[in-house]
């Protein structure tokens, strides 16, 4: 059940507080070195898995349990307030960020209480959304590391809302499909 790969990924949810707490006390350069460190147990773990057929139950569920808590606990900690940051995520971001993330958690907790278990597989969309979110989270902790703004990180921050939108939108219609889909097969 704890093959390597799920190690790797309980690692980086012990990863999350440790940055979380180094993010709040202003040692930036701390942070920023786990938040790498966690982004290489995201890719080990998954190479693992894939690599040495550890693939488990357990792991499809831990993975992005713990993607989500990096990410969110990035964006709420990165919009609070610190006199260590150079620029902050906006508030409209970060409550957009979560909103969406509670929107697909919603809708799969619907379709698997209304119809049972189902897989649910990240789509292009949402996999680019969360890749330019974690590009925002570093630009920023950068700029914080460096003491000025990275030239990039406002476009980001817009890249983000876009995408952010329009892959909650798109999960949102994929699961309408599959009630009406479900519907179907029941008439």
């Amino acid at each position: 059940m704890l093959t390597y790969a799920n190690q790797l990924t309980i690692l980086r949810m012990v990863f999350v507080p440790v940055f979380v707490m180094l993010v709040v006390y202003g040692h930036m350069t701390a942070a920023v070195a786990v938040f790498i460190a966690a982004g290489i147990t995201d890719t080990l773990d998954g190479l693992i898995a894939r690599r040495f057929g550890q693939k488990t139950h357990l792991g499809t569920y831990l993975d992005p349990i713990a993607d989500k808590l990096l990410l969110v606990s990035s964006f709420i900690v990165l919009t609070l307030r610190n006199a260590s940051l150079p620029v902050q995520i906006p508030l409209w971001l970060t409550i957009t960020v979560i909103s969406r993330d509670v929107l697909i958690v919603v809708s799969v907790v619907i379709i698997t209480l209304t119809m049972g278990r189902r897989i649910f597989l990240p789509s292009v969309v949402g996999k680019v959304t969360t890749a330019v979110q974690l590009l925002t989270v570093f630009a920023v902790m950068t700029s914080a590391v460096f003491h000025f703004l990275i030239p990039i990180v406002q476009p980001l921050m817009y890249a983000t809302l876009v995408l952010t939108v329009t892959s909650g939108l798109h999960y949102l219609i994929r699961g309408m499909k599959i009630f009406e889909y479900n519907r179907e097969q029941v008439l």
